[in-house]
């Protein structure tokens, strides 16, 4: 089968690999229908993040289940499925208690030994646990699959981080970073029924998707710029909620500066650069709270599914260029360059 494989900074190659297959009685082979390129697989793309030559890559994808384990339940041979970034036995405390990121026995698409997503085939572990299905009539609908497959990582990474900041009916929510996760945020935010959100970002298309998706105000501003740009806007306050989505030393100072005392910080930006930022003056000062981290999304889309379904929320726009599978170098390059938010690959 072709899949796509990591070899240096910058050299990404769609390859010949060995097919995907049953090796567990736990496990299925998924035939890979959408996926897409995330923001985080940069940092390995940019040499930031360490690989091994020819590992694979890609964590976002849906498909159709090709073949299953003898001891494989809840999904069947024809069924779309979306899965989650990360995969989990759904049995052990971690699982219990809805952090799936932690599962004992999971494991990240891509890793090494593991099939990554940007390819034709994934070998899926813990399927029944792991695997989610959807209704078999969405294949047929470009649109729905891709507003589906945000439930793979961002949109629910976006939900995490606003579930972390406390963004709730009534609140101000500030969101730092106008990448995917930060816009799905905006999108999350508004779902919780903030009543005001400010969307910081300086690329003009994606701001004017973050609108879209529920934000009343565009601060395209940056460090001590944007604070007194978020302050200002909040009567010297500060946000009640406040995502950070990038994952910088920056970013993450701007986010503590622009929270309002008792409020909190949902991070989720992948961290990466030369420290943390926080001043933990200005939080204990400020009774601000830090929560976050890598979103358990398996636990979120029961939650997330109905709403993209019956159209109350529609993150699709995420995706602004679409490749197939033996393209997706260049999409990289597209995504490194910042002439593409969000590359969707076809199978």
């Amino acid at each position: 089968m072709r899949a796509t494989t990591i070899h240096a900074p910058f050299d990404m190659r769609v390859q010949d690999v060995p097919d995907a297959v049953v090796r567990q009685p736990t496990d299925a082979v998924l035939r890979v229908l959408r996926a897409c390129i995330c923001g985080s697989d940069l940092w390995a793309y940019r040499g930031e993040a360490g690989r091994q030559p020819g590992q694979r890559i890609g964590h976002e994808f849906l498909g159709v289940v090709e073949e299953t384990g003898s001891e494989v339940t809840g999904v069947r041979r024809g069924d779309l499925v979306v899965a989650p970034f990360m995969w989990s036995d759904g049995v052990c405390d971690y699982c219990r208690e809805g952090l799936t990121t932690s599962c004992e026995d999971g494991g990240f698409w891509g890793s090494v030994g593991s099939d990554g997503g940007q390819g034709e085939a994934v070998r899926v572990p813990y399927a029944d646990a792991t695997l989610v299905r959807l209704p078999k009539d969405a294949a047929s609908d470009d649109h729905l699959l891709s507003a589906l497959l945000t439930l793979s990582d961002v949109l629910g990474t976006g939900h995490h981080a606003a579930l972390g900041a406390g963004a709730r009916a009534g609140a101000t929510v500030a969101v730092v970073g106008d990448g995917a996760v930060g816009l799905c945020a905006v999108l999350a935010a508004k779902r919780l029924g903030a009543e005001r959100i400010i969307a910081l970002g300086r690329h003009r298309v994606r701001t004017d998707i973050a609108r879209r998706f529920g934000a009343t105000d565009v601060v395209a501003a940056r460090g001590d710029e944007a604070i007194a740009a978020v302050r200002e806007l909040t009567r010297g306050q500060g946000a009640h909620a406040v995502v950070e989505a990038v994952g910088t030393e920056q970013s993450m100072r701007t986010a503590v500066n622009i929270t309002r005392d008792g409020g909190a910080v949902g991070f989720v930006g992948v961290p990466h650069g030369s420290g943390t930022g926080l001043d933990l003056g200005v939080m204990f000062d400020g009774n601000i709270a830090l929560r976050g981290g890598v979103a358990p999304v398996r636990t979120y889309i029961p939650e997330l599914l109905p709403d993209i379904l019956d159209g109350t929320i529609d993150p699709s726009p995420v995706f602004d260029m679409t490749i197939g599978l033996e393209d997706v170098p260049a999409g990289y390059k597209a995504m490194d360059e910042r002439t593409a938010l969000k590359v969707l690959v076809t199978n």
